[in-house]
């Protein structure tokens, strides 16, 4: 199993945390978003994490190349252009081994999810992406039927799961991606995909699951990080 870390977003719902750093170098007791991910991946035996950088890229690699990480740790530099969570995923594809799966991680999240189950289950149904949700209120819902299978975003008033930033991929879903030239987000990709592909999800808990994307959760998440990793 390979990781994926999106990392490289400006981070504008934590400023002014982020007015002088990238959102994955926010401190979380003594330990960086960034640092608490790698550990948590390699912890559930990701043996090589890329991670996706552009919002202060220089300092995002000085970090990076100046560290002592638990797994293999790699760049894919979107310094020219912001690509979204589909793009960044096309454009990182070549740092892959093209064998293994891949769990594509938002640097932001802090979860209990299961890595090991999400990966069984991916691979027991066969599917080409695994989409953690959750039962959680959100503007933004997708559909699943009663297998399981992604149909489409959740139209207003109907009971949809919230999509959690977690996910497990199979290297057969890059080649069906456009090119990343140009920004695009993944999940309008799973949407057309589920069509010809079976585009699964994970089903978990609400409450081992955090996004640290805002100023107010970050003393919630100070409560996670001592014992995140294990």
């Amino acid at each position: 199993m390979e990781g994926f870390i999106l990392a490289a977003g400006l981070g504008t719902r934590l400023r002014p945390l982020t007015d002088d750093r990238p959102k994955a170098l926010v401190d979380v007791d003594g330990h960086t978003l960034l640092e608490l991910c790698i550990n948590r991946l390699a912890a559930a035996g990701v043996k090589r994490c890329v991670v996706n950088i552009h919002h202060f890229a220089d300092m995002m690699t000085a970090y990076i190349a100046g560290h002592s990480w638990p797994c293999e740790v790699v760049v894919s530099d979107e310094r020219q252009m912001l690509l979204d969570t589909g793009g960044a995923l096309r454009h990182a594809a070549p740092l892959f081994n093209g064998k293994d799966n891949i769990l594509v991680h938002n640097v932001d999240i802090l979860s209990k999810v299961d890595f090991h189950d999400l990966e069984a289950t991916h691979r027991t149904e066969g599917n080409l992406a695994t989409l953690c949700v959750s039962r959680r209120h959100t503007k933004r819902l997708l559909l699943f039927d009663a297998d399981g299978r992604l149909l489409r975003r959740a139209a207003e008033g109907e009971e949809g799961l919230a999509f959690s930033g977690i996910s497990m991929v199979s290297p057969a879903l890059f080649p069906l991606l456009p090119e990343a030239d140009h920004p695009y987000p993944v999940i309008d990709e799973y949407i057309r995909l589920t069509a010809t592909h079976r585009i699964g999800s994970y089903l978990h808990s609400p409450d081992g699951w955090l996004d640290v994307g805002k100023p107010d959760t970050l003393k919630q998440a100070q409560l996670w990080s001592r014992s995140y990793t294990k």
